[in-house]
């Protein structure tokens, strides 16, 4: 039996898909965002919707801002989405930036931390999955979940129920790991065909 080495860091994106101006989003990402960089396989990186100028309409030509966003997606070796539920499902921003990019999600995981108000992000998740089922990605099974009117956050930006949270976040990023891991050595030995 051979022991396991793990080979350089995953990079992880982060992707806070609000942009509410009083969302909550902002500080359950950098929570997210300080849990994944413990971790010595991993290397977070957030990508927050609110700081990308992006088109009232799509456009003919990809602007600047949707190739720097597109860039990114396509540095990530994994990705994690962080969004709320609105009305049983997630933001239009969301949807608008999951669109630019399309071969740059291709044979990479996605995870997802999700919050709500009376809810915990549920229904956003379940129709997430099926965006990136579409995009040829592998959505983890396990995720992170915050009802914010139970356990949501602290005034210094720390989970109510710290210990149940710590402990969904670590079997989530376990299950990211493992298939970016695979994913990344699938993808250097053969290219992907969608």
């Amino acid at each position: 039996m051979t022991d396991y080495l793990p080979a350089a860091a995953l990079r992880v994106a982060v992707i806070i898909g609000s942009t509410r101006v009083s969302r909550t989003g902002g500080a359950i990402g950098n929570w997210f965002v300080a849990e994944a960089g413990r971790r010595d396989d991993m290397e977070p990186a957030t990508i927050d919707l609110v700081d990308f100028d992006f088109p009232a309409r799509y456009p003919d030509l990809a602007t600047q801002q949707m190739r720097r966003f597109t860039a990114l997606i396509g540095q990530a070796e994994a990705f994690v989405v962080v969004t709320p539920e609105y009305n049983r499902s997630f933001p239009a921003s969301l949807k608008q930036a999951i669109d630019y990019a399309y071969d740059e999600w291709q044979a990479k995981p996605v995870g997802f931390v999700s919050y709500g108000s009376g809810s915990d992000g549920v229904y956003a998740v379940e129709q997430l999955r099926t965006v990136f089922a579409e995009l040829h990605t592998v959505v983890v099974r396990d995720s992170v979940r915050f009802n914010l009117l139970d356990d949501g956050f602290d005034g210094d930006g720390q989970p109510v129920a710290a210990d149940r949270a710590r402990q969904a976040a670590k079997t989530m990023l376990d299950q990211l790991d493992w298939w970016g891991r695979a994913l990344r050595e699938a993808r250097a030995a053969r290219p992907y065909v969608s």
